[in-house]
């Protein structure tokens, strides 16, 4: 195992299909990335995107000291499915003073014990499982980033009804509680526009506001 000196700014723990994506994105974008797996084929993957990928059999403070991992600004943990391995090799990552700690939780129960011990919690089946809900519902739905609070930010492709009408005319502070944050037309994102502007045809909205309210008012659009 090749033992890093330099520092480095992101971390992953477990090669699966969620680990691997992440190595593949953070390194596209030319992030420096340590990932780590007890199998030999998933690392050898790994090396595709970053040459520092390593086979490690056991997870403890010495083996991942020796890979660099308390060199990392953010650790990924993802080992959702083992629970046990999942919650131990978070305390460690903690422990190795980490700024920022990402766990993934396979339940709310294993995630509310994540929680408590310090590290950001993230479902990734479920949440793949909600966005594809909101697909099949809601017609003009496009992504979404979900905040604390029931609180979301959502990409909304405007209906044709809605073409030539205003942001004013859809009243959508006074009878949804909702504010329309971005507008994307032919590739532009346009965050500075007045309650004047008439929407067009292949406007993309982003609105950021409680859940219910959201989906109150793609149900009236469609």
């Amino acid at each position: 195992m090749k033992k890093r000196t330099t520092s480095a700014a992101f971390g992953i723990i477990g090669l699966g299909r969620f680990g691997l994506a992440l190595v593949e994105c953070l390194a596209n974008a030319e992030k420096e990335v340590i990932a780590i797996d007890k199998d030999e084929n998933r690392v050898k993957e790994a090396r595709k995107f970053t040459e520092y990928a390593y086979v490690v059999e056991t997870i403890d403070q010495e083996a991942l000291e020796e890979v660099g991992m308390q060199n990392c600004d953010t650790v990924v943990i993802c080992i959702g499915e083992q629970m046990d391995i999942s919650i131990l090799t978070t305390m460690i990552v903690l422990n190795l003073k980490v700024p920022h700690v990402i766990a993934k939780a396979s339940s709310p129960i294993h995630g509310e014990v994540l929680k408590r011990l310090g590290a950001v919690v993230v479902y990734p089946e479920w949440d793949m499982a909600v966005r594809l809900g909101k697909k099949i519902i809601y017609d003009n739905f496009l992504d979404s980033v979900s905040l604390e609070g029931n609180v979301e930010v959502r990409r909304i492709q405007v209906p044709n009804r809605l073409v030539g009408v205003s942001i004013r005319q859809t009243d959508t502070r006074q009878k949804y509680g909702l504010n329309i944050i971005a507008i994307e037309h032919d590739h532009h994102t346009d965050v500075d526009f007045s309650s004047q502007y008439c929407f067009r045809k292949g406007d993309v909205i982003s609105v950021i506001g409680q859940t219910a309210n959201i989906e109150r008012f793609e149900n009236d659009i469609q």
